[in-house]
């Protein structure tokens, strides 16, 4: 820990094709929080710094890349996927999927300015957090509704902190443990599909910090903070068409 080493190193076993010999490498944890490795999470820590310096803070725009032209989304390269000869997996959109009007895009990442009454000027930004849909009733921690005292567990058991039952299933025969499972699967398909068609929405390509959690239910989460500000209902929207159609 004072030579700043990870405290706490993943260990993986590295098998050589060419000699046929193997060897244990330890790997960084790389964890964000400094209560499980203080090294881990200063090294994150300086990152984000960096990159907040280098790309966040900016009034200005970042000079594109030299092959920018050439990079595609999926909905412009599905026509040249159908004329290919080659197996392609389909871009077509679903026929029940919401319809996501398009808006004239803004060759712009940094968001909008607005000024104040006093000349000042200001660049908001919004933090979105998403949470995939429930699978089924589980273990919850008692809460307290006004007028009403402590309303315990679906099960009708008030849970402490410790208690090894918080947040499994309720009742494992009715748990969609099956869509948990494709959620978890598609979840960085849906992040990125996500992104897109909010930048559509939005009118420029914003840029974002994200970071994905998981929950005590063992359910990905996202968070994600984003420069510039977009209507909460159009985030709502955008997140259910994509749900829908990823």
């Amino acid at each position: 820990m004072t030579n700043g080493v990870c405290v706490r190193p993943v260990l993986n076993r590295v098998f050589d094709t060419q000699t046929g010999t193997d060897r244990v490498v330890g790997v960084s944890c790389g964890s964000t929080l400094v209560s499980k490795c203080p090294p881990c999470a200063e090294a994150n820590r300086r990152l984000r710094m960096q990159q907040c310096r280098e790309g966040w803070h900016r009034d200005t725009e970042p000079e594109p890349p030299a092959d920018m032209d050439d990079v595609q989304d999926e909905d412009e390269s599905a026509a040249d996927d159908t004329e290919s000869t080659r197996r392609v997996r389909s871009t077509r959109r679903r026929q029940d999927a919401a319809d996501l009007p398009k808006v004239e895009m803004d060759k712009r990442t940094v968001g909008a300015t607005f000024t104040a009454p006093n000349g000042k000027t200001y660049r908001p930004s919004m933090f979105i957090t998403l949470t995939l849909g429930s699978y089924g009733a589980t273990h919850r921690l008692p809460r307290h509704v006004q007028g009403k005292g402590i309303v315990p567990c679906e099960c009708g058991v008030v849970h402490g902190r410790t208690s090894p039952l918080l947040s499994t299933p309720v009742d494992p025969d009715t748990y969609n443990y099956r869509r948990a499972a494709l959620d978890a699967l598609h979840f960085p398909k849906l992040v990125d599909r996500l992104m897109q068609n909010l930048r559509r929405r939005a009118g420029y390509k914003a840029q974002y910090f994200a970071v994905v959690e998981p929950q005590k239910r063992l359910a990905p989460h996202l968070h994600a903070a984003v420069r510039g500000t977009v209507a909460r209902d159009t985030v709502r929207e955008v997140a259910k068409a994509t749900y829908h159609q990823v």
